[in-house]
Formats: structure tokens, sequence, C-alpha cells
């Protein structure tokens, strides 16, 4: 599915985004921007998503988002944007301290 159908319900739900930031910030976590959480939802959540989505049920998908689920999705894409070569001595001792 295309990531413009979802685009289209972003300002209507922009409330449930910033409440949902707020409950991250409570939890410690406040280095999460809007955007972010936004790519985390096309990225990962709405991934293969089938039918046409439903006001209702992206206001739930971003309900339901748990501090976890962020974290390791953000960890993961941390690690692909990542390049070291393994070639050099010098990271590999950065990587075993």
């Amino acid at each position: 599915m295309e990531q413009s159908v979802y685009e289209s319900f972003r300002l209507q739900v922009q409330p449930v985004l910033s409440s949902k930031l707020e409950e991250f910030r409570l939890l410690g976590y406040d280095s999460i921007t809007e955007t972010e959480l936004w790519e985390f939802l096309i990225k990962k959540k709405w991934k293969k998503a089938k039918d046409e989505p439903k006001l209702h049920q992206i206001i739930q998908d971003i309900l339901t988002i748990k501090v976890s689920d962020f974290i390791s999705y953000a960890a993961i894409e941390s690690y692909k944007s990542t390049e070291f070569s393994m070639d050099d001595e010098n990271e590999w001792k950065e990587l075993l301290k």
C-alpha cells in the first residue's frame, strides 16, 4: 500500500501522535519525534496493509504502540544505516570494548 494513502490521514491523527509522544516522554523517552513515530508506523506497523485504511484503525494502531516496539525498530534501522568495515583493526577494537 502506498505511503500517500496514510499521509492523507496524518493531519487528522496528529493529536493522537502528540498524545503518544507525551506518553513516551512520561516514560523517559523524550527524544522521539513525531516524524520518527510516523515513519515507524509506515515502515513497520503498516508495511503489510491489505485494505483501505480506516481512521479508527489508524488511531488504534497509534494508541497501541509500545515503547519497546519503537526502540527495537529504531535500533534495527540504526544498524542498517551504520556502515563499517570489519577489515579495519581499530573498528574491531572499538566493537570489542
